[in-house]
């Protein structure tokens, strides 16, 4: 399944988003105005996926989501920029990076705080493969209201696939322990190509195993 959608065209915005309209609303400090700076050369606020645009219902979380076309000056572009973005828009917002002829997509899992609506919680950032940006664009999922269509759009986007009954939150919160098992495997590898003792490299040896025990049993 491709992560490039042909969204309809009665759904098209297409307006600039200018940079410092997100600083002003995001309170983006001197570091993150520099990656900007750096990083972005336009934002295109392409696709407005609304009960009005798609007559499809709205669900609470997810009154529309925003497609938002990112054309960049570097092929890295740092997660930050991308918070800021989320955290000036009060919608799910699926992001569209261009560099040098090829596309990616990315988003991640925004839904209101529980305890504050008015504010919004993240996951971290999943994305697609670089794809040619003039490529196939596969048709939009048929969903029954905007949340259906969102989750669609998201497991696109996530790296394994959803157990028996388990929902897009609870899929994300096995990803991102995954993710972090990873890391940790990772960084205790390192130290183990470090170590010279026999007897602490049997040590690491033991907790690389049950690492990858536990990182194999949240993949699966």
């Amino acid at each position: 399944m491709s992560a490039l959608i042909a969204y309809p065209k009665q759904a098209a915005f297409g307006r600039v988003l200018p940079k410092n309209k997100i600083y002003e609303y995001s309170g983006a400090n001197t570091r993150l105005k520099d990656l900007f700076v750096k990083q972005v050369e336009q934002i295109v606020w392409q696709y407005k996926l609304a009960p009005e645009t798609l007559h499809l219902p709205a669900r609470p979380g997810v009154p529309e989501i925003q497609i938002f076309s990112i054309q960049l000056k570097t092929p890295e572009l740092h997660a930050d920029v991308l918070r800021c973005i989320d955290g000036a828009i009060p919608f799910p917002i699926v992001f569209e990076l261009t560099f040098d002829g090829r596309t990616q997509v990315t988003a991640a899992y925004k839904r209101p705080n529980e305890g504050d609506a008015s504010r919004w919680g993240l996951s971290s950032y999943f994305a697609s493969d670089w794809l040619p940006m003039d490529g196939e664009r596969t048709a939009m999922p048929v969903a029954l209201h905007l949340g259906g269509l969102y989750e669609q759009l998201l497991h696109r986007l996530i790296p394994l696939s959803a157990r028996p009954l388990e929902t897009l939150a609870e899929l994300v919160a096995r990803v991102e322990q995954a993710q972090a098992k990873q890391r940790e495997l990772d960084r205790i590898t390192a130290r183990l190509a470090k170590e010279k003792q026999f007897n602490r490299k049997v040590e690491i040896n033991a907790q690389l195993r049950q690492l990858k025990n536990d990182h194999a049993a949240l993949i699966r």
